[in-house]
């Protein structure tokens, strides 16, 4: 949906309309390939056989995310914000189950919060399944002012010097990659349209980012990938395909930590927390 269209929707008397709405039920069938082309995209090695090669596949938890990724989609169909603005805030994930390596799943979605920040609305689209609980928050400049809560607050940044620090190497290629997993949005591999909105070239989906820290979190704290059990980021500025990430974290004593990304010195991904632990 573009500005115009947008504008032409029927005005709401303020983005709360949207708290408690739901947004449908979907079965989405996947394939081996599909986690295999997902696990490369975010940056798995050809020697990380088990996410990669189909014998003994295992299937990164933020696959998932793939999977659900309608349900924004559908809020935003809807005329809830306008997409040429509002922007992915901060993703969660909660996983219940491990994927199998092909197969389908069937997730329902619903409108489970919305946020006044004043200037912009926070709406949390909550996708629920047998296998993960996932939260969008998705940022929408000029839809707030409606008098409601201003919701939870920036976390606090972890205390003392971080217990690891890891490099994440992105590639030239990653976002032309990755959007072949489902997120075909034009900022991605259009340099015209990553002008638009002031950037140099195409950028990287934040979501790719994410899982990207993730694996190299893992890494860091001698965890399996595939056993991420809880994972929460903030989206702070935009990646290039090509720069070098720098990863600090700030291991717990409950199989987690809590994670910071920066690009030159700019924060990417802020309020990280990732939890490992092998769910059934």
């Amino acid at each position: 949906m573009d500005t115009e269209e947008f504008r032409k929707l029927p005005v709401r008397e303020s983005a709360d309309h949207w708290r408690g709405r739901r947004l449908g039920t979907r079965t989405v069938a996947y394939e081996e390939k599909d986690a295999i082309l997902y696990a490369l995209a975010v940056g798995a090695r050809p020697t990380d056989l088990d996410l990669v090669f189909e014998r003994g596949l295992r299937v990164l938890p933020t696959f998932a995310l793939t999977l659900a990724q309608w349900a924004p989609d559908v809020l935003a169909a809807e005329g809830a914000f306008d997409t040429a603005t509002a922007l992915h805030g901060s993703q969660r994930l909660a996983v219940k189950r491990q994927l199998p390596p092909a197969g389908e799943l069937t997730c329902s979605a619903s409108v489970t919060d919305v946020w006044d920040k004043g200037g912009a609305a926070v709406f949390d689209v909550t996708v629920d399944s047998e296998y993960f609980t996932a939260v969008w928050s998705i940022f929408a400049p000029g839809r707030g002012g409606f008098g409601g809560e201003r919701g939870p607050g920036r976390p606090a940044a972890p205390e003392g010097g971080p217990t690891h620090r890891e490099q994440v190497e992105t590639r030239p290629e990653q976002a032309a990659l990755y959007r072949l997993t489902g997120d075909r949005h034009l900022i991605h591999i259009d340099p015209e349209a990553a002008a638009a909105i002031g950037q140099p070239r195409p950028i990287l989906h934040g979501l790719c980012t994410l899982a990207a820290a993730v694996l190299r979190l893992a890494d860091a704290l001698g965890a399996h990938p595939a056993d991420l059990a809880e994972l929460d980021g903030r989206f702070a500025a935009p990646v290039l395909p090509g720069e070098v990430l720098d990863l600090a974290a700030w291991q717990d004593t409950a199989g987690g930590a809590a994670f910071e990304v920066t690009a030159a010195g700019r924060p990417v991904l802020s309020g990280g927390r990732a939890r490992f632990g092998r769910s059934h």
